[in-house]
């Protein structure tokens, strides 16, 4: 299965595929109504990850992120043998952030107690809005008061890494009805969020409703006046805003998401979880049955697998590096992956960002400006 020599340290993502229902905006890599498929699946993961484990000997763990899907849907049962496979597999340092997705509804504290006792230290409810007619759009299952309650039984469970996942540019949205979600989320403090601009994806409720007439396509306009004023009131209140979708407490920045930007390997565990290392890419079989039967016939899960050439990896790594709001891509970083500078590859395409006023260079890093940000595509394609 695994041929390369694995870095020192390797970030883990372990992908759980399962939801209650899909939401209206989701086109994730998920699956409802597959209960009796949660104990064959951890069979299955805990599997993959051993066989990895033996294969790379062991290596230590970076970073580790439960997603999904709904991994909070999973018994603490099926959670403790999915922690034993990683024990067993990496070498897992005390200190390490450990994060997990869960939806802020129909947890209980002796649930939250037991995930704190398996090690993970990080949790990133998925809250999207404070009002409830957005969340009925969204077709999330909890409300802004379900969000409360559970964000003060994850305080009382030991939690002190808290992140909340927002969603603005709704169809029909206003500002002020941004501004009231993220005043409210604001009044819990947590130590991180996450504001994403909603995309409406292909194939998806959302999407339907709106070729339909039943609801407006988002207004982009206003979408980006949401995002400025988000930038400007999360400053105000204390937070860093260090990734164009994210911003944190000084100190509470996701390291494993950081992993990602920085262009750093990582390994992927599950239904359609990806991985990158030594300019490979590899994803596996999307749907948990196919996935599973791989696994227990002793085949690869991976499905698809590619070599990026230099050229690939030198764009990748400078559209990732962009994203990072302050740290940017450093020269320095650039030459130590390729042997060349970021100018000499792409001085035209610089210079050219530049007088657009999207980028600035300072002789060492390459970075957004705050107009850049906004237009981050426009950026982002002139590289590839």
């Amino acid at each position: 299965m695994f041929s390369l020599q694995p870095p020192a340290a390797l970030a883990i993502y372990v992908h759980i595929p399962f939801c209650r229902w899909r939401c209206s905006y989701c086109d994730f890599n998920i699956y409802a109504g597959m209960q009796r498929w949660f104990a064959p699946y951890i069979e299955a993961l805990g599997k993959e990850i051993r066989r990895f484990g033996e294969q790379a000997g062991q290596p230590l763990a970076h970073t580790i992120y439960i997603g999904g899907g709904t991994p909070s849907l999973l018994p603490l049962p099926l959670l403790t043998r999915l922690f034993e496979a990683l024990h067993e597999a990496f070498r897992i340092p005390p200190e390490i952030e450990i994060t997990m997705e869960a939806n802020p509804s129909g947890l209980s504290m002796a649930y939250l107690e037991g995930v704190r006792r398996l090690g993970v230290n990080r949790i990133s409810f998925g809250v999207q809005s404070a009002h409830p007619e957005e969340l009925r759009l969204l077709r999330r299952d909890h409300t802004f008061e379900d969000t409360c309650a559970h964000v003060a039984m994850a305080r009382a469970a030991g939690f002190t890494n808290l992140n909340v996942d927002l969603i603005y540019g709704l169809p029909g949205h206003s500002l002020l009805r941004w501004q009231e979600t993220l005043e409210a989320v604001l009044t819990l403090r947590p130590e991180h969020l996450s504001a994403y601009a909603l995309i409406v994806e292909e194939r998806t409720t959302l999407q339907r409703w709106i070729r339909e007439g039943r609801i407006p396509a988002p207004d982009p306009d206003l979408t980006a006046e949401m995002y400025e004023w988000a930038q400007d009131r999360l400053t105000e209140a204390g937070y860093r805003h260090y990734e164009i979708s994210n911003w944190a407490r000084p100190g509470y920045e996701s390291r494993h998401n950081i992993v990602y930007w920085r262009y750093e390997p990582y390994i992927g565990f599950g239904a359609g979880a990806h991985s990158f290392i030594d300019g490979r890419r590899w994803v596996n079989a999307l749907h948990p049955k196919d996935y599973i039967r791989r696994i227990e016939q002793g085949e690869s899960p991976i499905a698809e697998e590619e070599i990026l050439d230099t050229r690939t990896r030198m764009a990748e790594m400078i559209i990732l590096g962009l994203r990072l709001v302050e740290e940017g891509i450093e020269d320095a970083r650039f030459r130590a992956r390729f042997g060349q500078g970021i100018l000499e590859v792409y001085g035209s395409v610089v210079k050219e960002l530049e007088e657009l006023g999207l980028v600035r260079w300072d002789g060492a890093r390459l970075r957004l400006t705050r107009r850049g940000l906004l237009l981050g595509n426009e950026v982002f394609w002139r590289f590839l």
